[in-house]
């Protein structure tokens, strides 16, 4: 019989696999994303030192605000810009995007494209 990997088993080998070729650095820190059934997370990290710069997340009282639901395409998108002015603010413009395993399609290429429309910069 054929057993199965549960996708979240697949989606952390994916995410290991994908940390040996990026990390984030103080000129360049890691923009990591991480998703769950009800919402997303997003962190600017500097892995030098293993700092969290910038997050935000759809948990937040002043995003979840202006949201209707948590978990769709629309809330990413408004991540992304909350992520994206937090990080110009604090004088972060260019970062490397880590998907954290998901398939950049959906809500993590919602936040992505979002996050560059805001100014940020990968």
């Amino acid at each position: 019989m054929v057993s199965k990997k549960s996708r979240t088993a697949v989606r952390e080998n994916k995410h290991r696999r994908m940390r040996h070729h990026l990390a984030g650095t103080a000129v360049r820190p890691r923009l990591a994303v991480f998703r769950s059934n009800n919402h997303m997370y997003a962190q600017i990290i500097d892995d030098t030192v293993g700092n969290t710069l910038v997050s935000a997340s759809t948990l937040e009282k002043d995003v979840k605000a202006e949201l209707e639901k948590t978990n769709n395409v629309e809330a990413a998108a408004k991540l992304g810009t909350v992520i994206a002015k937090r990080a110009l603010d604090k004088g972060i413009s260019t970062v490397v995007f880590d998907r954290g395993g998901f398939i950049y399609a959906g809500k993590v290429k919602a936040l992505a494209e979002a996050a560059r429309e805001a100014g940020l910069d990968f």
